[in-house]
């Protein structure tokens, strides 16, 4: 369920990070989505999600207005609010201040009435945000940066307005410098706004893929083109060439090469013929396609993988509690030190530097470059990778990245191709060959284990022998009732524990299943499972970079270790002959031995080690992009994005940690600067917005990564 909620007080992207903060701790809150500019929140529940009534009081008591609303608003360009107030207040204070320093005019006379004239709308319109701003963080017993922009160019107003009045009591006249502050802050927020607009740019991308029409076939085998919303499962749709998909679905005639890029990264197209899947947003490139609807809306893979960039972009990293804890105590201390430079100055060295001082010391020290610190690495991290076709669940995964140690490799359609193909059959103890292959494939039909489709597909031409109780052993293999025999098909270590005499069992190269009735062998299968092309070159890239390379397989230990050292994978870190509910242990095993551990594994039935795992890495397909257990989603089953998901990853992390020490370093810096009258109000202004463009542009610099 999503609630969508009208959001008033806002002024900055800090601003937008504490509702959405806010938000997200009530009960019930999956993810929240804000925008700034639009003034609106979105809130996805999880099932019936939380109640109206608690997300209103979470906005308030974090100090700004919320109210239900019932459309999505008009998103207007990054930025708009700030617009007229960084215009209206430098074309006022631009002019004053080129009078001021190069005509030199009294500024007890005509240019000082006429600089309070012209800058009392400014202070009262452009002002206006930043008193509203702090009267409602005070409202709830909080400050933030609001305050101190309000305080500061509050402070040089008044101590104008009353050098005016009391003339020869104030040396000189700040209006200008006032109507400036607000209008280099006004500029400095507009300029993040568009900025940090790039940063959201992926998941904007990904929202505009689906088409806004589809041609449907009618019943009459007419086509007609039709709304999204008219579309209903089952319905026959073409793609032409050059046409994107706009429903998930399942290609019922024709052939073409399909682009998927925009969801999987993969440059080079896919072909698809009778049975291929198509996803929402893909491009048809060759041929003409008929297609069976199988998924509108939320259902599609287009639609699970913006929700996963959605919550990654509003999660939160745990060293953001850095910068929370800092700025939660920064606006008083600073409102500490500006009152203290005041009363200093006013003591020893006069009053009206004191409190110009005060106001810049107020300005320089806006905590807002500490609060974008994470998010907008976060957020353009997440981007970088989604462009990739790398899914980052959340801000934690990307700090699990930066202590992984290990990296512990399923084998089968991980390391191999998963494609595994039948070498040989061979039927033993005498038993007829045609009825022991219509056996084998009565059992394998049904499954959909790798193995299983593989020798149904090998077998496709012996008929189906009739089977009774069907059932799958996970793990192990098939079983059910022929003629009044208990048969099986499964590996020899699941034949082993059975009790089944191998001394028959042939030599025989790969991997080997046998064909059991009551006991007594009957047949033997090969097959091989070739190593991905590039597995070889990802583990040793891997290992480079410093961590330990580990495989766990179900398979027999010979197939393992043969396989492992063909990947560059050391003997001594072979586990074999695992069933798949094991694995979890084996993950267990190496935490034990200091390692922390990222698994990867296919996302079927490695739940439990994913989950088991520091960090969780699925190698999955687009159509299984819901997977809950991993840390880390590639919607290509290829190994190679692995190395480069962490290296994104660690480069976020990197880029988290740089944007809060150059954020703190600033403030260390410069407010004894501000303090010691080095740095004036106007200069202060200008170096808070260039501090938050850094922190910004610092973080941008992550989305080359993607697709590199």
């Amino acid at each position: 369920m999503t609630n969508l909620l009208k959001i008033g007080g806002m002024t900055c992207q800090n601003c937008a990070r504490l509702v959405r903060e806010a938000l997200q701790l009530v009960t019930g809150v999956e993810y929240a989505e804000v925008d700034l500019d639009a003034g609106q929140a979105r809130v996805k529940g999880e099932g019936r999600g939380p109640e109206v009534t608690a997300l209103v009081e979470a906005v308030g008591r974090a100090g700004y207005t919320a109210a239900p609303e019932q459309g999505v608003g008009r998103k207007g360009a990054a930025g708009e609010g700030w617009r007229f107030n960084m215009i209206f207040a430098l074309a006022v204070a631009a002019p004053l201040m080129g009078i001021e320093y190069v005509l030199h005019p009294a500024m007890g006379g005509w240019f000082g009435w006429a600089s309070f004239a012209a800058t009392l709308p400014v202070q009262a319109l452009c002002g206006w945000r930043f008193y509203r701003g702090a009267w409602q963080q005070l409202l709830v017993g909080q400050a933030n940066m609001d305050m101190l922009v309000a305080l500061g160019s509050t402070a040089a107003f008044a101590l104008s307005v009353y050098g005016l009045l009391v003339p020869g009591r104030v040396h000189h006249l700040y209006f200008s410098e006032a109507a400036m502050i607000l209008g280099l802050i006004s500029l400095g927020h507009y300029l993040e706004a568009r900025v940090g607009e790039r940063a959201a740019g992926a998941l904007e991308q990904l929202m505009r893929l689906a088409p806004r029409t589809a041609r449907r076939i009618g019943r009459d085998g007419t086509e007609e083109a039709v709304p999204l919303e008219a579309l209903l499962h089952g319905d026959r749709v073409v793609l032409s060439p050059g046409d994107q998909a706009p429903a998930d679905g399942e290609v019922i005639e024709g052939e073409s090469a399909v682009d998927e890029s925009m969801l999987t990264g993969e440059s080079a197209p896919v072909d698809k013929g009778a049975g291929g899947k198509i996803y929402t947003g893909t491009l048809n490139q060759t041929g003409r396609l008929i297609l069976k609807v199988t998924g509108l809306g939320e259902e599609t893979a287009l639609a699970r993988i913006i929700e996963v960039v959605r919550r990654a972009q509003g999660s939160r990293a745990a060293i953001q509690r850095i910068g929370d804890r800092v700025s939660s105590i920064f606006v008083p201390v600073v409102v500490l030190i500006a009152a203290a430079t005041a009363v200093a100055y006013g003591l020893h060295g006069g009053w009206e530097p004191g409190i110009i001082n005060a106001a810049a010391v107020l300005i320089v020290a806006c905590p807002c470059a500490m609060g974008l610190a994470t998010p907008a690495a976060i957020m353009a991290g997440t981007n970088a990778a989604a462009r990739s076709g790398i899914l980052v669940r959340d801000g934690s995964a990307l700090e699990k990245c930066g202590t992984v140690t290990a990296i512990l490799f399923d084998k089968t359609g991980t390391l191999t191709e998963g494609r595994p193909r039948v070498e040989k059959f061979v039927a033993l103890g005498g038993s007829e060959e045609a009825g022991t292959r219509a056996l084998a494939k009565a059992l394998a039909a049904s499954s959909r284990h790798p193995y299983s489709k593989a020798v149904a597909e090998y077998l496709g031409d012996s008929p189906n022998a009739e089977l009774a109780g069907w059932r799958e052993e996970r793990g192990q293999g098939v079983s059910g009732e022929w003629g009044g025999q208990k048969v099986f098909l499964g590996s020899v270590t699941a034949l082993r524990e059975r009790g089944t005499d191998l001394t028959v069992m042939p030599e025989l190269p790969g991997t080997v299943l046998g064909l059991v009735a009551d006991g007594i062998l009957l047949a033997a299968i090969a097959l091989t499972d070739p190593l991905k092309p590039r597995a070889a070159e990802v583990v040793r890239r891997l290992r480079e970079s410093g961590l330990h390379a580990y495989v766990v397989s179900g398979d027999n230990e010979t197939v393992v270790r043969a396989m492992a050292a063909a990947a560059g994978i050391p003997p001594e870190n072979v586990f074999a002959e695992v069933r798949p509910e094991a694995k979890a242990g084996i993950v267990e095993r190496l935490q034990a031995a200091k390692e922390r551990v990222a698994f990867v594994g296919d996302g079927i039935n490695d739940a439990p080690a994913l989950a088991q795992a520091d960090l969780g890495i699925a190698v999955t397909q687009a159509s299984d992009v819901a997977r809950e257990a991993a840390d880390i989603l590639l919607l290509k089953a290829d190994i190679e994005a692995i190395p480069q998901a962490l290296e994104i990853c660690r480069a976020t992390l990197r880029t988290i940690k740089q944007n809060l020490f150059w954020a703190f370093f600033y403030n260390a810096a410069a407010i004894p600067l501000a303090a010691a009258g080095v740095l004036p109000p106007v200069a202060c202004a200008a170096a808070m917005a260039v501090s938050d463009i850094c922190v910004i542009g610092n973080s941008l610099r992550l989305l080359r990564m993607g697709r590199k």
